[in-house]
């Protein structure tokens, strides 16, 4: 073989590597593309607005709280407990991974301080709190959690912890939680402050709610996030616009700032689409989705792999919000800045974080007086009122508060928080 002959087998070679790599590449954005389930309903009717891959098994990570939520409300509401009843943090819940608020144990906690620390920390050591506490074990707990959704008829759903940390048989779908959020939404409305919590106060401790929607998205006003690896990113979203409110679920997305920009995007889909829905077929209910008969997708080493420049934690909710890069390798085009999302009319959605709302105070051990919960709503709803009427959209779609609003709201009623050494 002459030297141009080996040049030109060396150029083809080159070029033939070069096209695989391409095509690697390609196949592992369309995997991702496909390993992803998203819904929108309307809250009030079930209407089901989009669905894609909506009736597939998936792996609820800590979206699985609000059935926890569910559970809890169903026992308080049956007479079994009350919000100011006292759980104990036993040595099973000290040692469950993060996230988790980190209290030593016997550390004790109202049922209400607990719903606000397990929807806004997503904190697992709480879950498991609240578990043994209400359903006398983890087991006895997740008992209850599946008898609740047969009664609603998640159909594809089963929970073995109250937590969503890894677990085979541990798993559900975004037409589960749909009816889920539904039920939460319908049954309970005078408890509909729990999800849509934006920060607590414990001591000098400020903790901001994972779920970024709430201070970025206009009528934003629940649920719940959820990570482990082999989920991914995983949403259940809810915004309130002229009296309407829908459900957004994604399930599976590439990072924590993609699967905020895809819910904004189904909402605002939800919203603006009315105009041209006769040229939408219908989709029917969501409790009327077809379930597939199928494994649940395992995305661990796409979402935590060796390839990512900074591989998630598993279960550890402080790295849902991981930025979302745009760059070959990280996402590539299923990663997005959350400044990038622009509606039809071209006007921006979210914009920074705004703090429209005082953090509400959570504390341990036993409320100081029975009606303490009911202050903290009363409180919290008036704040949202007022600063409802001070607060409305500018031309670029962020909320523009008066400087004065958050300086004029009143603060949430003041409780001394008992301090545990872990949690200090």
């Amino acid at each position: 073989m002459n030297r141009f002959s080996r040049r030109l087998t060396l150029r083809r070679s080159a070029l033939i590597l070069g096209l695989a790599a391409i095509s690697t590449v390609w196949l592992a954005s369309a995997n991702r593309a496909h390993a992803e389930a998203q819904l929108l309903i309307d809250a009030a009717t079930g209407k089901v607005l989009h669905a894609e891959n909506a009736t597939y098994p998936w792996y609820p990570a800590s979206v699985t709280k609000l059935m926890t939520t569910y559970t809890v409300l169903r026992a308080i509401k049956e007479g079994k407990i009350t919000f100011n009843t006292l759980l104990t943090v036993s040595k099973n819940a000290v040692a469950q991974q993060p996230t988790k608020m980190g209290f030593k144990l016997g550390t004790r906690v109202t049922v209400d301080n607990a719903l606000k620390m397990l929807l806004v920390k997503s904190a697992n050591d709480i879950a498991v709190t609240i578990a043994e506490g209400v359903g006398g074990s983890i087991d006895g707990f997740a008992d209850m959690m599946n008898a609740n959704a047969r009664r609603l008829g998640m159909s594809q759903s089963n929970f073995v912890n109250p937590n969503g940390l890894p677990a085979e048989n541990h798993v559900t779908s975004a037409r589960d939680l749909g009816i889920l959020a539904r039920a939460l939404i319908q049954e309970f409305p005078e408890d509909d402050f729990y999800w849509h919590i934006h920060s607590i106060k414990y001591g000098n401790r400020i903790i901001h709610n994972y779920n970024t929607l709430l201070d970025r998205y206009p009528g934003a006003d629940g649920m719940k996030t959820g990570f482990i690896c082999a989920s991914g990113y995983n949403l259940v979203a809810s915004a309130t616009r002229n009296g309407r409110r829908l459900i957004a679920i994604v399930l599976g997305a590439w990072s924590g700032g993609a699967r905020t920009q895809k819910a904004a995007q189904l909402l605002e889909r939800g919203f603006n689409g009315g105009s041209l829905a006769w040229l939408t077929p219908s989709l029917g209910t969501v409790d009327a989705l077809a379930p597939i008969d199928a494994q649940p997708p395992n995305l661990r080493d796409e979402m935590c792999g060796s390839h990512r420049r900074k591989p998630p934690s598993e279960a550890n909710d402080e790295d849902e919000e991981e930025p979302a890069v745009a760059a070959a390798g990280e996402g590539g085009g299923q990663a997005f800045m959350l400044s990038s999302l622009k509606p039809s009319q071209g006007k921006f959605v979210l914009g920074p974080p705004v703090d429209t709302e005082p953090p509400v105070v959570v504390f341990t051990g036993p409320a100081d007086h029975p009606d303490t919960i009911a202050k903290t709503v009363t409180a919290t709803k008036k704040v949202r009122k007022k600063t409802a009427k001070k607060t409305k959209p500018a031309h670029d779609g962020k909320p523009q508060a008066k400087p004065e609003a958050k300086a004029q709201a009143k603060p949430a009623p003041k409780a001394k928080p008992k301090l545990s050494s872990a949690a200090q």
